[in-house]
């Protein structure tokens, strides 16, 4: 039975809210290696991590391929070091599987920014109408959704629904607003969005392209409109990484977070990679969320197996439903991704 300081250091690191001391002699990243051999465990890395934390994980991607990924390996715990959503998504898939998120508290503004309760509401003004989520998510919202989508398959996924369908498109206005204009379909919005993608300068970006004046512009799809109609090449966090490898151009702006500039540089050295600036007075874009996850935060989530992500058996069956769905579409139409029902 545990007590006393060790009951209360559980409560705290189920809840995220601990940030015990670590021993600064300590080697953290044979610490984490020892803790992967001894627990069977692999550790997940989205593009935004650090790049300390990208350099000691076993895959390194978006969220949806890690999660896949994940599955498809004989590991019992996941690590995922990413948001909250992508953890949930990485336990649905593997429900059977222990998946750790170094801090509870990471978060996302654009999940966060559409509440399944109020979701719910709104679907029900619109009872006819094919409901399509970007990945970017909460399980539960997964759970009201008819059909996921990633920013890499999203066009297909709405030009997959027949014309005579309405389409409510959820949680990103700013990802539903390019696809309005990529496919030609009213589709109804819901007002959400993400907080890093929203506040890239125009001006500044503008004046950097006068002094870079051979330099491609790379967006996100969930870039606003404007920063959208002036970039270069427009795709998912693993699109851009792939073009910055495949274009002879040796300069870029790149309008997303700033932590994927890592896997660019690693990938073509020299080539240089600037942060397209945002409003504020920082010198780059970064999500506060990613961020929190830290090196020692991993070692202190792998060594005692918390914060543990739970999601009712409920949730798990409604929502990977619609994420099936988006695999099965996807596969028919050779975009490479599979069911999580498939074997292989």
């Amino acid at each position: 039975m545990t007590t006393g300081l060790a009951a209360a250091e559980d409560t705290l690191l189920q809840k995220g809210f601990l940030d015990l001391d670590v021993d600064p002699t300590l080697d953290l990243v044979e610490e984490i290696e020892r803790l992967k051999k001894e627990k069977n465990a692999i550790i997940l890395a989205h593009y935004y991590q650090e790049s300390e934390i990208q350099d000691i994980a076993d895959y390194i991607g978006d969220s949806l391929g890690l999660s896949q990924k994940a599955a498809e390996t004989d590991a019992d715990i996941i690590v995922f070091a990413g948001v909250h959503f992508m953890a949930e998504t990485a336990k649905m898939l593997s429900p059977t599987k222990k998946v750790l998120l170094p801090d509870l508290k990471a978060g996302c503004s654009l999940a966060d920014s559409c509440p399944p309760h109020l979701f719910r509401k709104f679907k029900e003004k619109h009872p006819d109408a094919v409901v399509v989520s970007y990945i970017n998510c909460t399980a539960e919202l997964k759970t009201l959704t008819d059909i996921c989508c990633t920013s890499t398959n999203s066009v297909h996924i709405i030009e997959s629904i027949p014309k005579d369908k309405q389409i409510i498109f959820a949680p990103d206005k700013n990802l539903g607003a390019y696809l309005r204009k990529k496919t030609g379909r009213d589709l109804i919005l819901w007002n959400g969005a993400c907080m890093v993608h929203e506040i890239f300068s125009h001006e500044k970006i503008t004046k950097l392209q006068v002094r870079h004046p051979n330099a491609k512009l790379i967006a996100h799809p969930e870039c606003e409109a404007h920063i959208l109609e002036k970039a270069d090449f427009i795709g998912s966090t693993t699109g851009l990484l792939n073009f910055t490898k495949e274009s002879e151009a040796t300069e870029f702006i790149v309008a997303t977070e700033a932590g994927i500039i890592h896997q660019m540089e690693l990938a073509s050295p020299n080539k240089t990679f600037i942060p397209a600036p945002p409003e504020n007075t920082c010198a780059c874009n970064e999500c506060p969320h990613m961020k929190r996850n830290t090196m020692e935060k991993l070692y202190l989530c792998m060594k005692y197996e918390q914060p543990e992500i739970h999601l009712e058996d409920w949730i798990i069956e409604e929502g990977v439903k619609s994420i099936n769905r988006m695999l099965d579409i996807s596969e028919k139409a050779g975009l490479g991704l599979k069911s999580s029902n498939d074997p292989d």
